[in-house]
């Protein structure tokens, strides 16, 4: 793995350990993190209530690079799996969301509730 790559991946661990305590202050239960599935995965999963939370982390070096973080076919991927996660985290009947959260240094995160709509 090049030096670049190395120092991306310690800089999206970080950015879901923040994400991670930032949701436990707000009264989630993180009960998944990094949730492989065959179409893609999901970073955190958490659950508050009757609510399961499928939640996209980005960490960027600068705020500015939120703007650009996240877009559809990354949500899609995300949606994807979620979709292929849900029987083992969502007992019948809860509803279910997918958020992101951004993140970027001395910036508060910034959370988008239920980033993903279903088409159709």
């Amino acid at each position: 793995m090049s030096e670049r790559r190395q120092k991306a991946e310690q800089d999206g661990r970080r950015g879901e350990r923040l994400a991670a305590l930032y949701l436990a202050l707000t009264g989630w239960r993180v009960v998944g993190r990094r949730v492989k599935t065959r179409m893609g995965e999901v970073d955190l999963v958490a659950r508050r209530g009757r609510t399961v939370c499928f939640v996209e982390v980005k960490w960027r070096a600068r705020r500015e690079d939120l703007a650009t973080a996240i877009d559809a076919r990354r949500l899609q991927r995300v949606a994807d799996a979620a979709r292929l996660l849900a029987p083992r985290y969502a007992r019948f009947g809860e509803d279910q969301r997918i958020d992101v959260i951004l993140l970027a240094p001395r910036t508060w995160p910034r959370r988008i509730v239920n980033a993903w709509q279903p088409h159709g």
